[in-house]
């Protein structure tokens, strides 16, 4: 497969001695930027979260990738653990930024299904506790030279992740290997998603493919929009039929109503979600979802 000479190539990685070993043999198969899975530096959080790394070993990971010039790296940070305090959550964020990595994913815990958390919901913090944890935290990371440019990404300039911005933007993709998800945009403006066999297993014996299907015209204003208000950057309002086939007038109704509540600001030719809408993302999004 062709790769332009100035792509990203990013490889996530967890923070354990043997992987962090391994980096600079990842430099020489092409990997240019490393994302190391850090999540906390506390390590009873550690424990509590099922991560098999210490804070030392995340501290080293992230000192060699910096040593090993690579393209860029990123850390990824967890808040609104459970029981996290702001002064915790902080020194997270602290001794994150102390590693001086050119990105960092900042991202509060959700509760997922069918993990021992969606079994046995831990106690975490609460709305007004979260909202601290974000603000202060959200300061830290702006006084020590990043930018926000995604609901749980910071960025030095100069380092935002494409693989985010070509996600987050509605871009095509390719899902290749197991579990992994693709969408590509067929000639005809078709959008297909693929998701491939999550279990190496039946992977190795050839079930590639798990399903494929198409997005329904219906269904692509709230994808188009789940993705692209994730982003702070104003949303060119040509983008929306180039990507989805579909007018403007489809959503016009959704959109005139977004407006007026003050979530998206509109000029002549972009869209730009406004501090409320950053903060009612999820009933701002409510407004594309396809009527059953």
């Amino acid at each position: 497969l062709p790769l332009a000479a100035d792509a990203e190539i990013t490889m996530e990685a967890n923070p354990g001695t043997v992987e962090a070993d391994r980096f600079s043999a990842y430099q020489r198969a092409g990997i240019n930027r490393i994302s190391i899975g850090v999540q906390s530096f506390d390590p009873q959080k550690l424990e509590r979260l099922g991560r098999i790394h210490g804070p030392d070993e995340a501290k080293r990971a992230a000192q060699l990738a910096e040593g090993l010039h690579l393209r860029s790296f990123n850390l990824d940070l967890m808040h609104g653990l459970p029981n996290q305090s702001l002064e915790e959550a902080l020194s997270d964020l602290k001794q994150a930024i102390a590693l001086n990595p050119p990105h960092l994913s900042w991202y509060q815990l959700t509760i997922e299904p069918n993990t021992l958390f969606g079994s046995r919901p831990p106690t975490l913090p609460d709305d007004d506790a979260l909202w601290e944890i974000f603000e202060q935290g959200d300061r830290l990371l702006t006084a020590a030279g990043y930018q926000q440019y995604e609901t749980s990404a910071y960025a030095k300039p100069g380092y935002r992740c494409e693989h985010n911005l070509n996600y987050w933007r509605f871009g095509d993709y390719l899902g290749i290997g197991c579990g992994a998800h693709g969408k590509l945009t067929q000639p005809d403006g078709r959008i297909v998603r693929t998701v491939k066999t999550r279990h190496p297993r039946g992977f190795m014996q050839g079930r590639y493919q798990e399903k494929q299907y198409e997005v329904d015209d219906a269904e692509k204003p709230f994808e188009y929009f789940m993705n692209r208000f994730r982003l702070l950057e104003a949303a060119p309002r040509e983008e929306f039929a180039r990507y989805t086939g579909l007018s403007e007038q489809t959503i016009r109704p959704q959109m005139d109503a977004a407006i007026a509540a003050g979530y998206v600001a509109e000029s002549a030719t972009h869209w730009q979600i406004t501090e409320k809408g950053k903060l009612f993302l999820n009933s701002l999004l409510e407004l594309f979802l396809a009527e059953e």
